[in-house]
């Protein structure tokens, strides 16, 4: 599919979830949230089942559209089902974007840092920002984000951003928040919300085979779906990525996150750490007030592309897109 075409049909798919994303409800009663594969079809279009819950005497579905990676949140009685294990859902939708993706992800697992898909669009200018939420007792650092606005309002509004998010971190800063979903809700930014754990333990001794989610005793159905659970609660949308505390993994971990059919996201331009964003690169930065200087040289790259930004020249990416485009395959048939 020419890439016109496929933007289209990117943007009409995604318009629906986008819109629904603006106002997420809060679903405060959750029950009998458990992991559910299958295929979901409300003619014409087809998803992926993910996780199946209980809310106020309702039952919803969390679903993926497999062919651009949006997600969405809607009530089971709205479709017709057939459920399957993982793997036999994951054959059903192998030749889409989210399969190819967590595929790709697999093959990439042996890594102890940075496993997962590492960058996006090579070929475009630009870059998908990812900013992580981890547990901090500072405040958001909001110029992250008043500098997107400020830099791309005349030219991609909503800007796109991926947060990776921490139930900790959204425990201890309810007032910021709510000031990201107001801003959501101005239309000022667009987020794609990533799991990032619940509790992201570090230590500062222990070496990387047993730290962050390494450490022994870990339980990953927790950090998981009750980071999950925290979205909902708070009136957010959960995507199909999930990004490592640390970027530290192993191959045993990698195929657990998998195994919830999420998509593992690394870096490939840790800014704080020094490295260059390159045009597609998947960047990374911490919002959460702990790492300054990656955001100073978020900043400073904004600034540096002020011309080309005003011209449409280089943009920001969602993240859901840019692995799509990524991970396109020529075939679109199940």
């Amino acid at each position: 599919m020419n890439r016109p075409l496929k933007y289209l049909l990117f943007f009409f798919l995604s318009a629906a979830s986008t819109t629904a994303a603006f106002a997420q409800a809060n679903f405060l009663r959750i029950t009998d949230y458990k992991i559910l594969y299958g295929w979901a079809t409300h003619a014409p279009q087809d998803y992926m089942i993910l996780r199946q819950f209980a809310n106020e005497g309702k039952n919803y579905y969390l679903l993926v559209d497999p062919r651009t990676l949006v997600t969405k949140i809607d009530e089971t009685n709205n479709y017709q089902v057939k459920t399957m294990n993982l793997a036999d859902a994951r054959a059903f939708f192998k030749n889409t974007p989210y399969v190819r993706a967590i595929d790709q992800a697999e093959k990439q697992s042996a890594n102890i840092q940075d496993a997962g898909i590492q960058e996006g669009m090579p070929k475009e200018a630009g870059i998908s920002l990812t900013a992580d939420l981890c547990p901090s007792h500072r405040p958001l650092d909001r110029r992250v984000f008043t500098d997107i606005f400020t830099e791309f309002e005349k030219v991609e509004r909503p800007a796109p951003v991926a947060l990776s998010i921490t139930g900790v971190w959204m425990r201890q800063h309810p007032d910021d928040l709510a000031w990201l979903k107001q801003m959501q809700a101005n239309k000022e930014i667009y987020i794609t919300w990533i799991n990032h754990s619940y509790n992201h333990r570090v230590s500062a001794t222990a070496p990387l085979r047993d730290n962050f989610l390494l450490e022994p005793g870990t339980d990953i159905n927790y950090e998981v779906l009750e980071t999950e659970k925290a979205m909902l609660r708070n009136g957010l949308l959960p995507s199909v990525f999930f990004r490592f505390p640390g970027l530290v993994s192993d191959q045993q971990l990698v195929y657990k996150i998998t195994d919830f059919g999420l998509i593992p996201v690394g870096s490939d331009a840790w800014l704080a750490k020094g490295q260059k964003s390159a045009p597609g690169s998947i960047v990374l930065i911490h919002a959460n007030g702990n790492e300054p200087i990656g955001v100073d040289d978020f900043i400073k790259l904004l600034h540096q592309e002020a011309g080309s930004i005003a011209k449409k020249q280089w943009l920001l990416y969602d993240l859901r897109e840019s692995v799509d485009e990524e991970f396109e395959s020529t075939s679109t048939g199940q």
